[in-house]
């Protein structure tokens, strides 16, 4: 997947100061050297985290891995024990929430339930000291951005959760802040409503241009929105980079297996230097090392199911192994295998493109076919 990138201050509309819909100038944010401990427990390790101004960047990782602790220290909601947060050049790190010019926007929506949308969306205008005229002309113009004209007067419970979320969102935008933060923003809705909103908030954060940070642990949620993807666990970020490149070329086991399924392969590299023995008695195998490796070192290597090579496809290839199909799930527009090779004492994933009729698949179970891959499609990554 290649991902769109930002379009920047010269391509943006108006400002929503001068009577239209545009934010002010986007601003980096960097986080440098971060720490934060509850007692004895290490929740975010020095942490470096440098967003563009007007990117889109993903914090992604299961739950207890130090990013919503890191969401919060941004927010001002906790202080590091060191390290310093700086928002557009300025340092931020001792100012209270208020003074740091964020929006924020909740799994939760947070909205006040007997507040109209419209009084909802002007509750930070209101506490910034707006007049009535120039709020109420913000409002309407939030109103229309957020697809919700003429739902001003209508009160939360009166709309679905991705309207709610819509509010929410206004809000935050509203004030026109430098930095949004959005904390795991459509953990609450459906599958379907969720991939609308993906393309919503996407939309608007592009037209606006405005730096944000998503904290999430929905892998498709983060890959499908985010310019820029920053993989954590144990309090650390492990990778960033392009959710295509974090994808395709993951530096550890815990992205690849994170970021999807993936099959690992771990074995000692041949005399050469230049194969790889996998257990238990596999003949060795080429794959591309990007420096030559030591004879005896073990590697690890990941390659995702969609670059496995099945039946056919797979006859040329040196590393190839006969498996039988142990498992067929018809997923839409694709079709997963599970198949069990005997050679490798072991289960592997293969993915392919649905054909024929709708919920068919291409292979029967207890089908014995040849199973592989292409050297250039086995990922070396490290073992942690």
């Amino acid at each position: 997947m290649t991902p769109s990138r930002v379009p920047r201050n010269d391509d943006q509309p108006r400002d929503l100061d001068d009577g239209s819909s545009r934010a002010p100038a986007a601003a980096e944010l960097v986080l440098a050297g971060v720490r934060k401990s509850y007692g004895a427990n290490v929740a975010v390790r020095d942490l470096d985290l440098h967003l563009e101004a007007g990117e889109l960047l993903a914090l992604l990782g299961p739950s207890g891995c130090g990013k919503t602790t890191t969401l919060r220290m941004v927010a001002g909601f906790e202080r590091p024990d060191t390290g310093t947060i700086s928002i557009g050049g300025k340092d931020v790190t001792d100012l209270s929430p208020h003074r740091r010019d964020l929006g924020m926007v909740f799994q939760n929506y947070s909205l006040f339930p007997h507040r109209t949308v419209a009084e909802n969306i002007a509750f930070g205008l209101r506490m910034a000291g707006i007049g009535r005229a120039e709020r109420d002309r913000k409002v309407m113009e939030m109103l229309d951005l957020i697809q919700l004209p003429g739902r001003g007067d209508m009160y939360p419970h009166q709309l679905s959760g991705g309207q709610q979320q819509r509010v929410a969102l206004g809000r935050s935008l509203v004030v026109n802040p430098k930095v949004l933060l959005l904390d795991e923003p459509l953990g609450a809705l459906d599958k379907s409503l969720r991939e609308s909103m993906q393309f919503e908030i996407r939309g608007m954060q592009q037209r606006l241009s405005i730096t944000t940070l998503l904290v999430t642990h929905d892998q498709e949620e983060a890959l499908s929105m985010a310019d820029r993807v920053a993989v954590m666990n144990g309090g650390r970020i492990l990778q960033v980079g392009a959710p295509s490149e974090i994808y395709d070329r993951p530096e550890s086991r815990f992205v690849a297996e994170f970021l999807g399924t993936s099959n690992i392969f771990e074995g000692e590299v041949s005399e050469d230097g230049a194969g790889l023995k996998l257990p238990p008695g596999a003949a060795p195998i080429s794959v591309p090392l990007a420096v030559r490796h030591r004879p005896g070192e073990t590697l690890t290597l990941s390659v995702r199911p969609e670059r496995m090579a099945l039946g056919p496809e797979a006859e040329s290839l040196a590393a190839r192994f006969e498996a039988r199909v142990t498992g067929a799930i018809f997923r839409g527009t694709y079709a997963a295998y599970q198949l069990h090779a005997p050679a490798l004492g072991r289960d592997l994933f293969v993915y392919r493109m649905a054909d024929g009729p709708l919920g068919s698949v291409s292979f029967r179970l207890g089908e014995v076919l040849s199973l592989g891959w292409a050297p250039e499609d086995a990922v070396i990554v490290r073992s942690e």
